[in-house]
């Protein structure tokens, strides 16, 4: 099987493509991505030399582009997005552009040349927030900020293609990923650079949001069984059970590194902040998935990359990071610090 991959150099589709090329002797892979600030060619050194990898730099809003990247392709998993919250309050234009025009684009290239399979990647975040349970595949929609809303205008864009042509879309919904090569703008990569340049963890509110967290090469298995084994218009929660508070993963961190908690800086919120995500994901297990790392095993391992790896996130914190990085936290961190007193830590 010849496969697309749109936004292969990103996180998880770095991982997924890893997976797929290791697991998959009979898969080609197409890397098709238009190469923004989050992705990173570097993620994939090591698959370079593979005879069945390439990359195609390209848009997904680009219909031509698109058309021409996917000349043989059987299959198409979309990882092409926008997925900061924090990004997308301060400007939500390209989150509309690539996660729902995009969608769009590709939905249409992929019916016109006859793709057996199509699978758009998502996020529990487009459920909302529930404050005691878990919701379900069949749960409603209830996004509350400009990026959950346009994953969620993406995920019934191509439902709507199974529902009146009959294209075999499948849709997974993953919890917080996390692990090796993230873009160091989320929480754990964040906090977790922070911490070792001995800078402030600049934490939102109180700290007690509820996040459900996987590691990312569990979560790029499961997105391939669900494209060799998922039925076509249906929904596939990934999640894990494991449910902690932003404050517990930051004090967590801090143990691990021997770092002192008075890094910790509570910073106003952002707005309509979710406080709690909680999935059941029975039906991803039924297809015999389940994860390999537990939360305390994966964060070990991902702190011990970032140790070994600081040229990746250095190099990184550099350059634009930095620009976005004072404009989002510089004001909230030096009002902590007012608060506090002017009295030591953040």
């Amino acid at each position: 099987m010849k496969l697309l991959v749109a936004g292969g150099a990103g996180f998880i589709g770095s991982h997924f493509i890893r997976h797929c090329l290791r697991n998959f002797p009979h898969w080609q892979v197409v890397n098709f991505d238009k190469l923004t600030y989050a992705a990173n060619l570097e993620n994939l050194a090591d698959v370079q030399g593979n005879p069945r990898y390439s990359f195609v730099k390209g848009d997904i809003c680009d219909a031509d582009q698109v058309e021409q990247a996917l000349s043989g392709c059987q299959a198409v998993v979309n990882f092409a997005a926008e997925t900061h919250v924090d990004r997308s309050i301060l400007g939500a234009d390209s989150f509309l552009r690539t996660d729902v025009f995009g969608v769009f684009v590709l939905l249409e290239a992929c019916t016109k040349l006859g793709v057996e399979r199509f699978l758009q990647v998502s996020t529990d975040e487009v459920y909302g927030p529930i404050e005691e349970g878990c919701f379900s595949e069949t749960s409603p929609l209830n996004p509350r900020n400009p990026y959950s809303a346009s994953k969620a205008a993406g995920d019934l864009l191509a439902l709507s293609y199974w529902h009146t042509h009959s294209f075999p879309v499948l849709i997974t919904r993953g919890c917080n990923t996390y692990g090796a090569n993230q873009y160091p703008e989320k929480l754990v990569p964040l906090f977790l650079t922070n911490a070792l340049e001995d800078k402030p963890l600049p934490l939102y509110g109180d700290g007690l949001q509820v996040r459900e967290w996987i590691y990312v090469t569990d979560h790029a298995e499961a997105i391939a069984l669900v494209l060799e084994k998922g039925k076509p218009g249906e929904i596939y929660n990934i999640g894990t059970g494991e449910r902690v508070t932003n404050l517990e993963i930051t004090r967590r961190l801090l143990e691990e590194l021997r770092k002192s908690e008075d890094l910790i800086a509570h910073v106003a919120d952002r707005p309509g902040h979710d406080r709690r995500y909680a999935m059941e994901s029975e039906k991803i297990r039924s297809l015999g998935w389940a994860p390999k790392r537990s939360f305390d095993e994966g964060l070990k391992f991902t702190i011990e990359w970032y140790i070994e790896n600081r040229q990746f996130w250095e190099k990184i914190k550099s350059g634009e990071f930095r620009v976005w990085y004072e404009s989002q936290y510089r004001e909230r961190l030096e009002a902590a610090e007012r608060k506090r007193g002017g009295r030591g830590g953040a």
